[in-house]
């Protein structure tokens, strides 16, 4: 694992520490409505200023976005820090041990981004994932090291991840339309790392998500042999400045339900 991926690795960890710091208190977790209606607790915030400090000691010259804050100026660089400090809230506030925290490394291609590391660590589980452009994709878990592949050989039935909070027509009609399939039920970006670690198939996505939410395990999808497309099948790119909203995307090991997924856009 490269240097570099060692210390985000370390990060991610160090901020997991401090999000378990609130989920294992005694009592409601409480928290407050965003602009975009999604929840934020005292745990995102904590994170986002550990990762923040983090990252700055790390590479002070690399711009950071946050889902809960910016510092610099991205335009100005060919690379950028995307970070989601808590990527789950909702399953953090429910104490099912679903979220993550995300932590990419951006390549800039014209007004358009590609994550060229990505870092993904599940407090709860204590497993953490990595991969990129250079970095291998592995797995990390007390202590030890193991590489993962996508799923080579995919069969039937079909095991398809989906979220557990967010579910509506255009998924069931995608399922639908693959045959027979299991169902996985999963929050955050977990999600796409059981597909990079061949525990599933596929994991479409017709909600609603920001770039911070998957960038940084589609590098390690990437890097385990898999893909990430957007509603035409093209490998998904990110604007992280402005138009942060990702279209739908499907993560999968191989292109096989590309034209499936393609059909069911309309």
């Amino acid at each position: 694992m490269l240097d570099l991926a060692k210390s985000i690795v370390h990060v991610a960890e160090e901020a997991g520490q401090v999000i378990l710091s609130v989920y294992r208190r005694a009592g409601e977790i409480h928290s407050k409505t965003k602009e975009d209606h999604s929840p934020l607790t005292e745990a995102d915030l904590l994170a986002h200023e550990t990762i923040m400090e983090a990252l700055l000691e790390i590479s002070p010259t690399i711009p950071i976005v946050s889902e809960e804050g910016r510092i610099g100026d991205p335009l100005g660089t060919e690379r950028a820090w995307l970070v989601d400090p808590l990527d789950g809230t909702k399953e953090f506030i429910k104490r099912n041990g679903m979220f993550t925290v995300n932590i990419a490394l951006m390549a800039r291609e014209g007004d358009r981004w590609t994550p060229a590391l990505g870092v993904v660590h599940a407090p709860v589980s204590g497993t953490t994932w990595v991969g990129g452009v250079e970095s291998p994709a592995i797995r990390i878990l007390s202590g030890e090291t193991t590489p993962i592949t996508v799923n080579s050989n995919p069969g039937s039935p079909v095991r398809l991840v989906a979220s557990g909070s967010h579910r509506g027509e255009k998924d069931e009609a995608f399922a639908e339309s693959l045959g027979h399939y299991d169902l996985i039920r999963m929050g955050s970006s977990l999600k796409a790392c059981v597909v990079a670690e061949g525990g599933a198939d596929l994991y479409p996505r017709f909600g609603p998500t920001s770039c911070w939410d998957i960038a940084a395990a589609h590098a390690i999808v990437e890097a385990a042999g898999g893909i990430v497309v957007d509603p035409d099948a093209k490998r998904l790119d990110y604007d992280i400045i402005d138009e942060v909203l990702n279209p739908f995307f499907l993560v999968a090991c191989s292109d096989d339900w590309n034209i499936a997924w393609k059909a069911n856009q309309d």
